[in-house]
């Protein structure tokens, strides 16, 4: 923060929405009445019924969301994937397509519909799942954020607060806030990459990768590398990284040392621009009566913040599916999700369509 920052600029307001003040009206707040009285924590949350969508903020403008902060139930007698059943979309200035179309968990860093602890500097899950997000949302006209649930029961609390400032100065043309969610569900050739992002048209910042892998071959997953293709590059990318957990700022397989025996311990972490905050290889849902083994999982994000992405007139980002053993690099094919983080200029293309909560559920 500024010196420059102690003071509003002139024209500029402070407003929040929650389930306490859904409108975010100045003098509005704990209204709702509670057993204790009036303005006694009568509404802290709201619940959302299958194939209902609760709208979180509808703003209008000029002005930027500073700080969305969430927390659900992570599971239900209905099941176990509320983070995935569950999808966040935003609205910028009255676009009839979504500019961020993500589960919420994944959205939030949290993948696989697991919880996870994040001490990054643009999103930050604290204990316990305590969901923020500090990226700045500018809109010069209107703003409007939904949650949409896909679980099959009520869940039965939305905990939710939108900050935002009113009055402030939006120049035409400023980019907008992006995320989108894809996967690949084991349904790549071997040698295909998985695409994080696709048909970007505009000019803006490419922000932050999160991406998972339900690893569904032996051996090490992680040498595909992460390659960004910028303004009309075609066979070869501008940039690209060294391996998977190179790009998500680690080394030697996120491991304690390399070798069979003793065997390997992963080293999870989480960082202000990097970390790999997720490694799972049991079921942690309670759901079945087998044995709890799975898959192995893992997670990690990148922030371009420090060392920024920039394009101006188009952009597409995929990663290599590429193992290794000591037989040297082999293709793989594997369980691959990713939301991509994006600022750019309107109009934006369409997404592709979101995938059924079915075809999100984790492995």
């Amino acid at each position: 923060m500024e010196l420059n920052e102690l003071r509003a600029v002139p024209g500029v307001v402070s407003r929040s929405i929650n389930a306490e003040n859904p409108t975010g009206r100045k003098g509005a707040a704990a209204s709702a009445a509670s057993p204790l009285g009036p303005g006694r924590k009568g509404r802290p949350a709201m619940p959302i019924r299958p194939g209902e969508t609760l709208t979180l903020a509808d703003i209008d403008g000029p002005g930027v969301i500073r700080h969305l902060w969430m927390t659900v139930p992570d599971r239900t007698e209905g099941g176990p994937f509320v983070l995935r059943d569950l999808v966040l979309r935003m609205y910028w200035d009255g676009e009839d397509g979504p500019s961020v179309e993500v589960p919420l968990g994944d959205f939030f860093l949290n993948g696989f519909g697991e919880r996870a602890l994040i001490t990054s500097e643009p999103i930050v899950v604290a204990p316990t799942a305590g969901m923020n997000c500090y990226l700045p949302m500018p809109f010069r006209s209107h703003a409007r954020i939904t949650v949409t649930s896909e679980h099959p029961v009520e869940v039965g609390a939305v905990f939710f607060q939108v900050d935002y400032t009113l009055g402030d100065d939006i120049a035409e043309g400023t980019p907008t806030l992006h995320a989108q969610w894809r996967r690949s569900d084991a349904t790549t050739r071997p040698g295909e990459d998985h695409v994080i992002l696709d048909g970007v048209r505009g000019s803006g910042r490419y922000l932050g990768t999160y991406i998972g892998v339900a690893a569904l071959s032996r051996f090490w997953w992680g040498e595909g590398e992460v390659k960004f293709y910028l303004d009309g590059d075609e066979d070869l990318p501008t940039l690209t990284s060294t391996g998977l957990e190179d790009y998500a700022g680690g080394a030697w397989a996120f491991q304690d040392h390399l070798g069979a025996d003793p065997e390997p311990r992963p080293l999870p972490f989480s960082a202000p621009y990097c970390g790999y905050p997720l490694f799972l290889t049991r079921d942690t849902t309670g759901m079945g009566d087998f044995q709890q083994t799975v898959a192995p999982m893992h997670a990690m994000y990148r922030w371009h913040i420090p060392d920024p992405v920039w394009f101006d007139a188009d952009l597409r980002v995929t990663v290599q599916q590429i193992g290794v053993s000591r037989f040297g690099l082999f293709e793989r094919v594997d369980d691959v999700f990713s939301v991509a983080y994006w600022y750019q200029t309107e109009p934006h293309r369409a997404f592709p369509a979101l995938p059924s909560a079915v075809a999100r559920t984790p492995r």
